[in-house]
C-alpha cells in the first residue's frame, strides 16, 4: 500500500523513440565501425543540435567511412566532396549558366546543395575556397547574382582533416573553424579493437562496406528530435557555469585566444544534445564538461611560448574545468 504513495519521476519531454532509435543507429554503425565511442557520441549530438563537425586524425581511422555511415542511416540526400588545391568555389557552390532556350542566365546548383555533406581533406583548399563555405555553414544559405538560396534542413557538414600530412594543405580560417560545433581528434584503435577491425574484413563478402546499412531516420524525424533538444530544461546556474567556462578561455594567461560568445552557445546546444542521448530532458554539469573539450579545442589558441613548451589547448581546457566550481 504504501508504493503508490510514492513520488515518480516524470520526464517532461518524451524522450523514449529519440532515444530508441539513437540506440539503432549506433547499431546500424557498429556493423561496420569497431570502437571510435567517443566519435559516435559526438557525431550523434551533432545530428540532433544541427551543428557541423570537424573530424582530425591520421589516415585509416575510419573518419570518412564513419561519416559516409551516419548520412546512410539517416533518409536524405548525400553529397560528398574532396577538397583539392585547384578547387574552386564554382565548383562546391554552384554557376551562372546561359540558356540558350531562354537566352538568359540560369543557376545550376553545386554540391553544397544537400543534406548530409561530407567534406574531405578540407584542408588541402586554399583561402578562397574555404572562405566560399562561411555564409552557408553559419546562415544555411547562398548569395549569388543578387539572388538567396536557402538550404533545405536538416543540413549538417561533416569534414574531415588529416594533422600530420602538411604539404598541399592550408590552415582554416579562424572565422570557419568557429563554424563547426565540435573538432573530435580520432585516435588509434586499441590492440583488442584491431584484432576485430582485421576479423570483420577477414569474414566480410562485399567491397563496399556502407551496403549492409540501413536507415533509421527519415528527414522530418531528424527535424522533429532537433526541436525537441530545444526544449531540454537548462537550469539558471548552468547557464552561469558554461558562461564562467567560456569566459575564462579568454582571460586564461596560457591563452593568446579565447573563444567567442558562439562557443558558449555551442557549449549550449551540445550539453542539451548529451542529456538527451542520454534520455534526460535536463542538463547536467557532466553533459557541459563532456561537450567542452570538442566544443572549445578548435576556438582557442595557446600561447607560441607554452605551446613550445608542449602545453595543449586540451590541457588548458582541463584545468580550466578543474578550477570552476561545479554547481549543486
Amino acid at each position: 500500500m504504501e508504493d503508490q504513495f510514492q513520488p515518480e519521476f516524470q520526464s517532461r519531454l518524451d524522450l523514449s523513440q529519440l532515444r530508441e532509435n539513437i540506440e539503432k543507429i549506433k547499431a546500424e554503425i557498429k556493423k561496420v565501425i569497431v570502437g571510435q565511442e567517443i566519435m559516435l557520441d559526438h557525431l550523434l549530438v551533432a545530428l540532433l543540435s544541427n551543428g557541423h563537425v570537424l573530424i582530425e586524425g591520421v589516415p585509416g581511422v575510419a573518419k570518412t567511412i564513419t561519416a559516409k555511415i551516419l548520412a546512410k542511416t539517416v533518409d536524405v540526400d548525400f553529397s560528398r566532396i574532396q577538397f583539392t588545391p585547384d578547387l574552386m568555389p564554382s565548383d562546391i557552390l554552384g554557376t551562372s549558366v546561359f540558356n540558350m532556350k531562354t537566352t538568359d542566365f540560369e543557376f545550376k546548383k553545386g554540391p553544397i546543395f544537400s543534406n548530409f555533406i561530407l567534406i574531405d581533406e578540407i584542408n588541402r583548399s586554399p583561402a578562397k575556397t574555404q572562405a566560399a563555405l562561411f555564409e552557408v555553414m553559419e546562415e544555411r544559405q547562398i548569395s549569388m547574382d543578387n539572388e538567396v538560396y536557402e538550404m533545405e534542413e536538416p543540413f549538417l557538414v561533416v569534414a574531415t582533416q588529416n594533422p600530420i600530412e602538411q604539404e598541399g594543405t592550408y590552415r582554416l580560417p579562424e572565422a570557419q573553424l568557429d563554424r563547426f560545433l565540435f573538432k573530435i581528434n580520432v585516435d588509434y584503435p586499441t590492440p583488442e579493437e584491431e584484432i576485430e577491425i582485421i576479423k570483420k574484413q577477414h569474414i566480410s563478402r562485399t567491397d563496399d562496406k556502407t551496403d549492409v546499412i540501413k536507415p533509421v531516420l527519415t528527414a522530418s524525424d531528424l527535424k522533429h528530435y532537433q526541436g525537441l533538444i530545444k526544449d531540454i530544461v537548462v537550469e539558471d546556474n548552468l547557464l552561469q557555469y558554461i558562461a564562467h567556462i567560456v569566459v575564462n578561455t579568454r582571460e586564461n594567461q596560457f591563452l593568446y585566444l579565447g573563444a567567442s560568445p558562439r562557443a558558449s552557445l555551442a557549449l549550449l546546444i551540445a550539453s542539451k544534445g548529451f542529456a538527451a542521448i542520454s534520455g534526460r530532458d535536463f542538463v547536467t554539469p557532466e553533459d557541459i564538461k563532456t561537450a567542452a573539450t570538442a566544443v572549445l579545442r578548435h576556438r582557442i589558441m595557446v600561447s607560441p611560448e607554452r605551446e613550445m613548451e608542449g602545453l595543449t589547448a586540451e590541457e588548458i581546457i582541463k584545468q580550466i574545468l578543474e578550477s570552476i566550481e561545479i554547481p549543486r
